[in-house]
């Protein structure tokens, strides 16, 4: 297949055991995001954390952008205290992926916030984060699991484009969610307790508090992957 848009998905770095290796420093990735820009017909290229000034430079190279999940994003960024259930645990990831972010929103790149992702996309445009879901056993499972539930796509977003069901049934693993919307921000999906769990913006900007990379649809990433084959108009 020609003309595979290079879709450059966001790391982690934590320490890591493999082979005679024992806590090594590693930048680190699920397999299963590569295997969903993969599937939805991309390049995927890892983004481990750099400086932040490098990310205009970089996605200049890039076609599309995603934000991939990962730990909670440190409240000082949105101006709060830390809730006592709050793990944010990954500063210099922070200040990478908001970078990258940035950098995406000023040069209308396409980009796909993914949990996490979304969050923090949600914060870079001025938003906050509720820091935990009381009684939100439905979006957190036990430890090392994903649960699932339900999303109502809001009628007339974008989101609802691409998913036309009244409700679609999604991977979930979240104890975080959207408070207060970050500017230029649209709600498109809510689950059935009224949580946040989609977000879009002009453009391709595009957040789902779900995994679609722990299941089958398609549908989201082929989105990004079909807005990344034409160029961006800033």
């Amino acid at each position: 297949m020609t003309n595979r848009p290079l879709i450059g998905v966001s790391t982690y770095v934590n320490d890591a055991t493999w082979g005679p290796w024992d806590a090594q420093r590693a930048v680190l990735l699920p397999e299963w995001y590569p295997q969903l820009v993969q599937r939805a017909g991309g390049t995927a290229v890892l983004l481990p954390p750099d400086s932040p000034e490098t990310a205009p430079g970089l996605l200049a190279r890039l076609d599309g952008l995603v934000i991939s999940g990962g730990p909670d994003v440190n409240p000082a960024l949105y101006g709060a205290r830390p809730h006592p259930r709050t793990r944010a645990t990954a500063p210099e990831r922070d200040l990478w992926e908001a970078a990258l972010l940035r950098a995406a929103l000023a040069a209308g790149l396409p980009l796909l916030g993914i949990c996490r992702g979304m969050q923090l996309l949600n914060v870079v445009c001025g938003g906050t984060l509720v820091q935990h879901l009381e009684g939100g056993e439905r979006h957190l499972p036990d430890a090392n699991r994903y649960g699932s539930h339900p999303v109502r796509p809001l009628a007339g977003t974008r989101l609802a484009e691409l998913l036309p069901e009244p409700a679609v049934e999604v991977p979930t693993s979240h104890h975080q969610a959207v408070d207060r919307l970050g500017e230029g921000l649209l709600v498109n999906a809510l689950a059935e307790d009224g949580t946040v769990e989609g977000i879009e913006g002009p453009g391709f900007v595009l957040g789902v508090q779900w995994h679609p990379e722990q299941g089958d649809d398609l549908r989201v990433m082929q989105a990004l992957v079909e807005a990344a084959r034409v160029p961006a108009v800033v």
